[in-house]
């Protein structure tokens, strides 16, 4: 829409119209990138070429088409330099503790965390809603990467937005039998690649066990009692620290691991958020140079069969805690601390 054409109540109309859309765009940019700092930028390009064009939409389909349009022709544009964001353990083997070095890799090797909040509209149906926080988890992140883009795009506009052949194969300017073809392709692919953290067992909300798993997770971690903390692991458990390649599995190399490397944890605070369909914490660790706390680390918990399977620590937290809305300081004091929970 040209700014000689329109009044403005016309353009703040469609401001309104777009914007309702920013959400559910931005979740399938970030289902299609697996960063959350491109989804943003490809919504918001998104945003901007629609309002650019609006008087080419015709209504043929309806605006919500139209922008998912728009978006996947952004993120495949974004995605030709074929770029794959990944987890430590897509990348490397386990390392020994004994072996254990940090050695940090740029940022656009990672997937990237991301709130709740900016991807996950809020929908009236619980079965809709448990299928879209599935759908935004690490493992299923990290599986979506493993497919061509085009892959990607059929099998979340059918599978996880429920979206029809038909109305695909119009998206893509392709034919029905060509979208079901991709869409076989990429569950095979999908089939054959067992993601670590993919049975991760978070009910919504969480049920009673899990609501007390994570209490004693809490409560072992600021208390850095390791005793505490195997017991609520999984031998099998995994801990990633992204900028880092460097990961660890089994409770005895993960708390030997917070006991030497990362002893500087202790005695750190946590507050909750909502990061990728899973639970999680905004980690702070003491500031011995302002008092208080200073950021460290969002962490990513992944639950099953009553125990922590994985949890992953994104570290670079001039970028991860303004995004979650998260403060770059806390008091030292708990009343504080759990006041700003």
């Amino acid at each position: 829409m040209s700014d000689g054409t329109a009044g403005t109540a016309t353009v703040e109309d469609l401001d309104v119209r777009l914007e309702r859309h920013r959400v559910e765009l931005t979740g399938y940019c970030y289902r299609m990138l697996g960063s959350s700092f491109e989804a943003e930028d490809a919504v918001q390009d998104t945003l901007v070429r629609a309002w650019r064009s609006f008087d080419k939409f015709e209504g043929r389909s309806s605006l919500r088409s139209w922008l998912y349009r728009i978006a996947t022709n952004v993120c495949l544009d974004m995605l030709t330099a074929g770029n794959k964001r990944a987890r430590p353990m897509d990348l490397t083997e386990a390392t020994p503790l004994a072996r254990a070095a940090l050695s940090p890799r740029p940022d656009h090797t990672w997937l990237e965390p991301m709130p709740d909040t900016r991807v996950l509209p809020t929908v009236q149906d619980p079965a809709e809603a448990a299928v879209a926080k599935e759908s935004v988890r690490l493992a299923f992140m990290a599986a979506l990467q493993k497919l061509p883009p085009k892959q990607r795009a059929v099998l979340i506009l059918r599978e996880v937005l429920a979206w029809k052949a038909s109305e695909v194969a119009e998206l893509l300017d392709t034919s029905v039998a060509s979208v079901n073809s991709a869409l076989q392709r990429a569950r095979a692919t999908l089939a054959e690649r067992a993601e670590a953290g993919a049975d991760a067992e978070v009910s919504d909300p969480l049920d009673e066990e899990q609501q007390k798993l994570l209490e004693r997770y809490v409560a072992a971690f600021e208390g850095y009692d390791m005793a505490a903390l195997t017991a609520l692991l999984h031998e099998d458990a995994v801990m990633t620290m992204p900028p880092f390649d460097l990961w660890l599995t089994g409770h005895d190399d993960i708390t030997g691991f917070m006991t030497t490397i990362g002893a500087a944890c202790e005695g750190s605070r946590l507050l909750p958020v909502e990061v990728n369909g899973l639970p999680g914490f905004a980690q702070y660790k003491p500031d011995p140079e302002k008092g208080g706390f200073t950021p460290w680390a969002v962490q990513i918990l992944e639950i099953s069969d009553g125990r922590l399977t994985g949890f992953h620590f994104y570290l670079d937290t001039q970028r991860w805690f303004p995004l979650f809305g998260l403060p770059l300081h806390l008091e030292g004091d708990t009343d504080e601390v759990e006041q700003g929970a």
